[in-house]
């Protein structure tokens, strides 16, 4: 039996970016979902003609945006075995989707992160409060749940079934690290997968500015101590 696969990629302002990664995803996957999260560019435009389906979410933020691609994944009639999640700005390798998926298809894990190890990472690609966030981040995940996480990489694969379980909340940039904390706290398998990571093509709107590093790194902190709370 095949393996439905379908890859869900939040996007505000990402046109000069976002065909080049529609383009390298594997043609093992089913369908690509780019959710519109209030562009005011032609990202739209410029997914569609790619050959994404393109739903539009009007509330701005990470989390929003994939919990509308969810959203429309749910009204279809066949439900896809895999759900992957990649950012739109081209700076993961779509390519290695196929790693990303195998654990799961071959080994049955749960969930698999992208991990955006140092030797694979092209210099400036992640700045100095994202890598610190991460340590933090999983650190305190390590220390508080005896996760072995070690990055908060955006690009993952998760079965559909597991992820419905999880019952995602977060609207903005705390949805990875819920994702991994309810994962870990579910008991779920997962493994992490080394990927590539380059400079991403236009402005973070998170890194990029020290209120979305700010913002970002209170909530991730505030989805671990809420879990260490409930422990």
């Amino acid at each position: 039996m095949n393996t439905i696969v379908r890859v869900i990629i939040p996007a505000y302002n990402e046109e000069n970016s976002i065909a080049k990664v529609i383009q390298d995803i594997p043609p093992i996957v089913d369908e690509i979902i780019v959710v519109n999260n209030t562009s005011t560019d032609n990202t739209h435009n410029v997914a569609k003609t790619a050959g994404a389906t393109v739903v539009n979410e009007p509330k701005r933020g990470y989390g929003y945006a994939c919990l509308r691609g969810m959203s429309y994944i749910s009204l279809q009639e066949t439900k896809p075995d895999i759900v992957v999640f990649l950012d739109g700005d081209y700076s993961d390798y779509p390519q290695q989707l196929t790693q990303l998926i195998t654990p799961i298809i071959e080994k049955d894990i749960d969930l698999v992160i992208g991990a955006r190890v140092r030797t694979l990472r092209e210099k400036g690609a992640m700045t100095y409060p994202q890598k610190f966030g991460n340590w933090l981040a999983t650190s305190l995940m390590t220390l508080f749940f005896g996760a072995r996480f070690t990055d908060l990489g955006p690009f993952r694969a998760i079965k559909y079934s597991k992820l419905l379980a999880l019952n995602m909340e977060d609207k903005t940039y705390g949805w990875t690290v819920e994702m991994q904390l309810k994962a870990v706290k579910q008991k779920y398998s997962y493994v992490e997968i080394p990927v590539k990571y380059r400079n991403r093509i236009g402005v973070s709107k998170v890194s990029g500015t020290l209120k979305g590093a700010i913002f970002a790194g209170v909530k991730i902190l505030t989805w671990i101590f809420k879990y260490s709370i409930k422990k």
